[in-house]
C-alpha cells in the first residue's frame, strides 16, 4: 500500500572501501567511502561524518510545566531556548544519559520515562544519532551542575508559551523543532513511543 513503512524491493548501498580522512575523537571523525548502488553505479568519496551521539528530553514537572533552558549555543551564534540535552559517554546507554544530563543540567529527577526513538540527524553523512525521550513528574533534587562551557538558566514555561515561543524566533535548532512536534501532537508522540518500544529487528 502507498506509505507502507516495508522497504519492498529497496536495497541498501554496499560500502566498498572506507577511508578515514579526520580523527579528532572523541568529537569528529571524518571517513571517505566508496559506495556500489543496488543498481551497479559506483561512488567515489561520499563522505561520512561521525558525531557523538546524543540524548534530548522533553521534561514536565507535577504541575505539567516543561523544563526549558535558555543558552548561548556557537553553532547558531546566539542564544536560545533549548531542551535538556547533551552527549552520551562511551558504553553509555541512552535513558541513563538522558537521566544524568537532566539532574546535570537542571537539578531535577524523574522516574516516569518514555522513549520517543532514536533518529540519525544527517541523512547521507549521519553525523550523530539523537535519542529522544518524554519525562513526566520531575523533581527538584540537588542544584544544577553540568560543567559545561556555556551558561544556562532554568525556564519553566507551559505548552502555550513553548508555542507561542515560536513567534518570537526562541528556537534555533533543528532538534529542538523535531521535538516539540513530538511530543504536542499527542498522537504523533503515543505512535513514536510505540514504534521506540519494539524489539530491535
Amino acid at each position: 500500500m502507498s506509505g507502507s513503512h516495508t522497504s519492498g524491493d529497496l536495497k541498501p548501498w554496499t560500502v566498498l572501501e572506507r577511508r578515514t580522512l579526520l580523527d579528532a575523537e572523541p568529537f569528529l571523525k571524518v571517513h571517505a567511502e566508496t559506495v556500489e548502488t543496488p543498481d551497479g553505479r559506483r561512488v567515489e568519496n561520499f563522505y561520512q561524518v561521525e558525531q557523538t551521539d546524543f540524548v534530548q528530553m522533553f521534561v514536565e514537572d507535577a504541575d505539567g510545566r516543561v523544563l526549558m533552558l535558555r543558552t548561548y549555543k556557537h553553532g547558531p551564534r546566539r542564544v536560545s531556548q533549548t531542551f535538556p540535552a547533551g552527549a552520551l559517554n562511551p558504553g553509555e546507554e541512552p535513558l541513563a544519559a538522558a537521566k544524568r544530563e537532566l539532574l546535570e543540567e537542571t537539578g531535577y529527577a524523574a522516574e516516569d520515562w518514555t522513549a520517543l526513538g532514536s533518529y540519525v540527524v544527517q541523512a547521507n553523512q549521519r553525523g550523530c544519532v539523537g535519542h529522544m525521550f518524554h519525562a513526566r513528574n520531575a523533581r527538584k533534587v540537588a542544584e544544577a551542575d553540568s560543567g559545561d562551557l556555556e551558561e544556562m538558566r532554568l525556564e519553566l514555561v507551559t505548552r502555550a508559551e513553548l508555542i507561542a515561543a515560536a513567534a518570537e524566533g526562541d528556537y534555533a535548532l533543528l532538534p529542538v523543532i523535531a521535538m516539540l512536534g513530538a511530543v504536542l501532537l499527542p498522537e504523533l508522540r503515543d505512535n513514536l513511543a510505540r514504534s521506540a518500544a519494539r524489539p530491535a529487528p
